[in-house]
């Protein structure tokens, strides 16, 4: 069988009037004789041109939308517009029918609802072919970038006896009968009884693991799925999804930032050259439907543009302490135009008052560090003013935070008083204290929400869009 050539290839490709073979799915079919062909190597479609004196003209009837189908024949100059190469096919095969009056993906624009709802046939759609190509491209970047780097790729367990975070709002894990659930003489669940003997959950950040790998490795870095059990149906909130967690040994939050921001920039520009027609493609997607939104609602810049703004800019650095300054007397808190009016220091700052920094008041990306201790998480180091921790967290145009972090608590004291502070009970994490009695040093590392920046570089509303099977309350399909 002749070699299939990706479409990609023959679009770049300067070698015409040669023979090839390609093999995908029509996207549509005009005038019995133009097919537009895709394969998914490439936002852009082949034209196969028919020769209706061609034998297999017989198979007309079941060139339909979506079919897949295998074409041999001549690649020449392309003789309309729009493309640059086409397809005269000499040989035809429908390689999978399809029932053209029951497939729902039909030549015209549907809601991203409706094909949320079929997820396990939007990627072939432009729009999604699109981002998950993308998605494809950032996910090879940050594992370039921290190999590159000297870092080891390390896999946290996805089951997990712990609660990173102390939300508690965790996935439980069990084989436990539900219809006859073992009970204690307390008549509380005996969790002796289950596969693990403890109770276990689904993880929701692999970061103390990668903290205990970095006192070994120096430079680590997780990435791997991460669970929520959070009853949240924002366009902002997964109930799984997947997180980037360096941990770095001998660092301190300067340096956290530093690799934050190297970071970022290399992911962003390498999506930049390497998804150029992606990124037009959704680009122009984008404008088009701002049209029809209020001027409030509209992106603040086009797609790339928004891209480059944070490759080419150094990233702002200040304080909470003087972020909330410049915040409670801006002009929307003093008019009350902000939904979360600031008043008092200590307040947690929200995605407008993270957007209004960045895109209104310093015009570029933001970090800001130092937050108030109480609305940070146990193992932030504690900073010697005793009501602030060394945290940061990078601000980004449209989205707000896109990365938070911090220098880890080496000390044992401070660490086991702050535990108790928040009822951390430390007989569970004993394994996470052992190591601040052997060898402690100081580090710092930092999450990103790898759908959050997935979402940000496509400029997709709804972060439910840059996942292929999002998972959120009430749905668990495909």
């Amino acid at each position: 069988m002749q070699k299939r050539e990706k479409i990609v290839d023959l679009i770049q490709s300067v070698q015409l009037d040669r023979e090839v073979t390609v093999m995908g799915w029509i996207r549509s079919f005009r005038n019995d004789r133009f097919i537009a062909l895709n394969d998914g190597s490439t936002i852009k479609t082949l034209q196969v041109v028919i020769d209706q004196n061609n034998e297999d003209f017989a198979l007309l009837k079941r060139f339909t939308v979506g079919a897949a189908i295998k074409a041999t024949g001549r690649i020449i100059e392309s003789q309309g517009k729009g493309q640059s190469v086409e397809l005269v096919a000499e040989t035809l095969v429908v390689l999978g029918d399809c029932d053209a009056d029951k497939y729902p993906l039909q030549p015209k624009k549907h809601s991203l609802e409706f094909l949320r709802d079929i997820a396990h046939l939007r990627v072939r759609t432009s729009t999604f072919s699109a981002v998950f190509r993308i998605r494809h491209a950032v996910t090879f970047a940050i594992h370039k970038f921290f190999n590159d780097k000297g870092f080891y790729n390390v896999h946290s367990p996805i089951i997990t006896g712990s609660d990173a975070e102390g939300a508690g709002e965790m996935f439980q894990v069990t084989t436990m009968n539900m219809d006859s659930i073992p009970l204690g003489e307390d008549e509380k669940v005996d969790y002796k009884q289950d596969f693990f003997g403890k109770a276990t959950n689904l993880t929701v950040s692999g970061q103390l693991q990668a903290e205990l790998a970095a006192l070994g490795l120096s430079q680590v870095y997780t990435f791997g799925p991460t669970f929520r059990a959070e009853n949240s149906n924002t366009s902002r909130h997964l109930a799984e999804f997947w997180m980037i967690e360096p941990e770095v040994a001998f660092s301190d939050l300067d340096d956290n930032m530093n690799l934050a921001e190297d970071m970022l920039k290399y992911v962003i520009k390498y999506v930049i050259e390497k998804c150029d027609d992606d990124l037009q493609f959704l680009e122009n997607r984008i404008v088009q439907e701002d049209k029809h939104k209020p001027t409030a609602e509209r992106q603040p810049m086009d797609l790339r543009e928004k891209l480059k703004f944070c490759v080419d800019n150094d990233f702002e650095r200040l304080t909470y302490t003087q972020a909330f300054q410049i915040l409670r007397n801006s002009k929307p808190n003093k008019k009350k135009k902000f939904q979360f009016v600031l008043d008092e220091w200590g307040a947690d700052l929200q995605s407008e008052h993270e957007r209004f920094l960045v895109e209104k008041h310093f015009k570029k990306p933001v970090i800001l560090t130092d937050y108030p201790k109480d609305i940070k998480s146990f193992y932030m180091r504690q900073n010697d003013d005793g009501t602030t921790v060394g945290a940061m967290d990078v601000l980004f145009p449209g989205i707000g935070e896109i990365i938070g972090g911090s220098a880890r608590e080496e000390r044992l004291d401070k660490l086991t008083q702050r535990m108790d502070e928040m009822g951390i009970p430390q007989k569970e994490m004993q394994w996470f204290l052992d190591t601040r009695m052997y060898g402690t040093v100081p580090h710092a590392g930092y999450g990103l929400g790898f759908e959050r920046l997935v979402q940000f570089v496509t400029g997709m509303a709804n972060i439910r869009d840059v996942i292929p099977f999002p998972r959120y309350p009430g749905s668990a399909e495909f």
